[in-house]
């Protein structure tokens, strides 16, 4: 075996350190991974917290964002219920008004229309029915959306029906830092929070220091800020039109991206700011377009910005048809090249995009 010795140290000098390894910045984390972490520091925080919904106990749910949490907090704090939704809505509206603090998940988000008597007629209307005696802080999460491969019942965009009914809070994050942020605020928020989380982005990575602290849970995010027009997302397209806008910035044309991650209430501020600056609009989502949410968007946003619009607001939208097989269902989700189109269609004096 060969041996090294190392060479004399000349007379008088001084040893030499290393220079410290540099801080090891965030580690990357799936939006699967934030969203679990964040069930997991609300239960360790408040004891009132539960949660519970199909297989979300031994399994660890579907898309596994509940795993490990029943063996860390009990049976009795996060568990499995029968296939049967709005019973889940149900009991978790009778435990928010005895105390607790319901976290409960509908499996696929066309599963939670069996609820949606319990989630319109009483989980929206008890706190006004009581003169505000009554408060269901009670968050009800719905992975929704396209992009997995999923057949009917398991791809739909269904944010519309709950954003029309007052008295629902309905947020959904587009990065997993905001996955953790979002969810922690929507378990304190004393008002009953429908939470989409964009299934496709399940995987998604991002090297990002978890924290509740940030923007306040009705408040929309430039992601990228831009001159020329903005592009207005949420959930699973933020990332969509995040791609489209560096397309775009090749062919000369500053896209400013809005995530709106509260759909309801509504950042009108944030909103129509950015579009009286850049004068021109594009709204993305994969639900259908007709009624659809970004409808809603349209008309906000020209009722209030009419006077600095330079052409129409724009929508780029899933098909009018029930959600596609998975085979086909690229031709009807937005893509940054229908996005693309649409920008190039917002009536550029020069005729193109700047």
């Amino acid at each position: 075996m060969t041996t090294v010795t190392p060479p004399a140290r000349a007379a008088g000098a001084t040893a030499t350190r290393p220079d410290p390894a540099p801080a090891a910045g965030p580690a990357p984390v799936t939006m699967a991974a934030a969203l679990n972490r964040a069930l997991a520091d609300a239960l360790a925080a408040d004891e009132r917290v539960v949660v519970f919904g199909e297989d979300v106990g031994l399994l660890g749910g579907v898309f596994r964002v509940t795993d490990g949490l029943a063996g860390r907090f009990g049976e009795q704090r996060v568990f499995d219920t029968p296939l049967a939704e709005s019973g889940i809505v149900g009991t978790a509206i009778g435990m928010a008004m005895n105390g607790l603090v319901p976290v409960v998940e509908m499996q696929f988000d066309a599963f939670a229309y069996p609820a949606f008597e319990q989630v319109t007629s009483h989980l929206a209307k008890l706190r006004n029915r009581t003169r505000g005696k009554l408060a269901l802080p009670v968050v009800i999460r719905v992975p929704f959306g396209g992009g997995i491969g999923g057949v009917e019942h398991h791809s739909d965009s269904s944010e519309a029906y709950y954003t029309h009914t007052p008295g629902l809070r309905v947020v959904t994050p587009g990065t997993p830092a905001d996955a953790y942020r979002l969810l922690r605020q929507a378990i304190a928020c004393p008002d009953p929070v429908l939470f989409f989380e964009p299934k496709r982005r399940y995987w998604s990575k991002e090297a990002a220091a978890l924290t509740p602290e940030g923007p306040p849970i009705d408040r929309a995010l430039i992601r990228r800020p831009g001159r020329d027009v903005t592009l207005i997302a949420y959930g699973g397209m933020v990332a969509t039109a995040m791609e489209a806008a560096e397309a775009a910035a090749g062919e000369g044309c500053d896209v400013e991206v809005v995530d709106l991650r509260s759909l309801a209430p509504f950042d009108d501020e944030t909103l129509v700011s950015s579009v009286r600056r850049t004068g021109r609009a594009v709204v993305v989502h994969e639900a259908a377009g007709f009624a659809g949410y970004g409808a809603e968007v349209a008309a906000r946003l020209t009722e209030q910005c009419f006077h600095y619009l330079e052409a129409p607001i724009l929508r780029v939208t899933g098909l009018d048809i029930p959600y596609p097989p998975p085979h086909l269902e690229r031709f009807h989700l937005p893509n940054p090249d229908r996005i693309l189109d649409a920008i190039a269609r917002l009536q550029w004096a020069d005729g193109g995009n700047a």
